[in-house]
C-alpha cells in the first residue's frame, strides 16, 4: 500500500512540475529555464545526498556512466522537454513522454538482447493509439493547453525527449544496479547538466535578454522541487518497497493527472478524446511494465 501511495505521489509531483513549466512559456526562454532549474535541482539533490552519505557510493566508472546519462537524459532531453511543453502544452507533452517506455523496451531488445513479448508489443500499440487520439483532440483545447507552434514541432520535440529519457536511463542502469544512491545519481546528472547550460552562455542564442523576475524564479524553483527532487525521491522510495511494474505504471499516470489540473485552471473540461488518449497511454505503459 505504501508503494502505491508513493508512486501516485510521484506522478502528482511530475504533473505539478509540468503545469508550472507551462506557465513560464513566452516569459522564460528554454535555455534560461534549463539553466536555472538544473542549478536548483543540483543544490537540492546534492545537499540531500550529503546528508545521506551518498557520495561515498559512487565509484569512478559509475560516475562516467552517469555523466553519459546526463548528456542524453538531461542536456538533450530536458531541453527538448521544456521546448515541447512550450510548443505543445503540458497534456500532449506528458502523453508523448510516455513513449519513453516503448523506446526503452526497443533499446533493450536492440542493445541488450532482451526479448520482446506479446504484452510489450501490445503496450506499444496502446501508447501509440493514445497519442494519435490526443493529437486529434489537440485542436479543441483551451489556449492554456493549446499548441503554441505548429503541432508537428511539438510532437517532434516530445518524441526526441522520450528517446533521450529512455537512452539516458539505459546508460544509467549499470551504475544504479551497482548500488549508487539515487539522489546522488540525480545530483551528478543535474550538476553536469547545470554546468553545461551555464557554459552555453558563451553563445548568444543561449542568453536571455533579461534575468527572470522573482516570481518567475520561484516558479522555476518549485518546478525543480516537485519534478526533480520530490517526484524522483518518491519514485525511488516506492521502488525500494514495491514491485517495479506497479511502480512504473502508477508513476506514469501523469497524462491522466494533468487533465483535472487543466480542468481546474482553465475551467474547461478536457475532451473525451483527451481522456481516452491518456487512459490508453497509461494502459499501454502498464502492459509494458507488467510484461518486463
Amino acid at each position: 500500500m505504501l508503494a502505491i501511495v508513493l508512486s501516485l505521489g510521484a506522478a502528482l509531483a511530475f504533473s505539478l512540475a509540468a503545469m508550472l513549466i507551462n506557465t513560464l512559456a513566452g516569459r522564460v526562454t528554454v535555455f534560461q529555464l534549463a539553466r536555472w532549474q538544473m542549478s536548483m535541482a543540483f543544490v537540492l539533490t546534492a545537499l540531500a545526498s550529503l546528508a545521506l552519505g551518498g557520495w561515498a557510493t559512487v565509484a569512478p566508472w559509475q560516475f562516467w556512466f552517469l555523466a553519459a546519462s546526463s548528456v542524453i537524459g538531461i542536456m538533450l532531453a530536458s531541453t527538448t522537454y521544456f521546448a515541447a511543453i512550450y510548443a505543445a502544452g503540458p497534456r500532449l507533452t506528458a502523453l508523448l513522454f510516455s513513449l519513453a517506455a516503448p523506446f526503452a523496451v526497443i533499446e533493450g531488445w536492440l542493445f541488450l538482447d532482451e526479448a520482446l513479448s506479446l504484452g510489450q508489443l501490445s503496450g506499444i500499440g496502446l501508447i501509440l493509439g493514445g497519442i494519435v487520439l490526443a493529437i486529434v483532440a489537440a485542436g479543441d483545447t483551451h489556449p492554456d493547453d493549446a499548441p503554441r507552434r505548429p503541432l508537428w514541432q511539438g510532437v517532434m520535440l516530445g518524441v526526441i525527449t522520450a528517446l533521450g529519457q529512455a537512452t539516458g536511463s539505459l546508460l544509467a542502469r549499470p551504475a544504479m544496479e551497482a548500488g549508487v544512491e539515487p539522489l546522488t545519481a540525480m545530483a551528478i546528472r543535474s550538476g553536469l547538466g547545470a554546468a553545461f547550460f551555464i557554459a552555453l552562455m558563451v553563445f548568444p542564442f543561449a542568453r536571455a535578454a533579461r534575468l527572470p523576475t522573482g516570481s518567475e524564479l520561484r516558479t522555476v524553483g518549485w518546478s525543480a522541487f516537485f519534478g526533480m527532487f520530490l517526484g524522483m525521491s518518491l519514485m525511488m522510495a516506492a521502488l525500494s518497497s514495491g514491485d517495479v511494474g506497479i511502480v512504473s505504471t502508477l508513476t506514469s499516470t501523469t497524462p491522466i493527472l494533468i487533465l483535472p489540473m487543466l480542468w481546474f485552471t482553465t475551467r474547461r473540461a478536457p475532451t473525451p478524446g483527451a481522456w481516452a488518449g491518456a487512459v490508453l497511454a497509461v494502459a499501454g505503459t502498464a502492459l509494458i511494465s507488467m510484461a518486463a
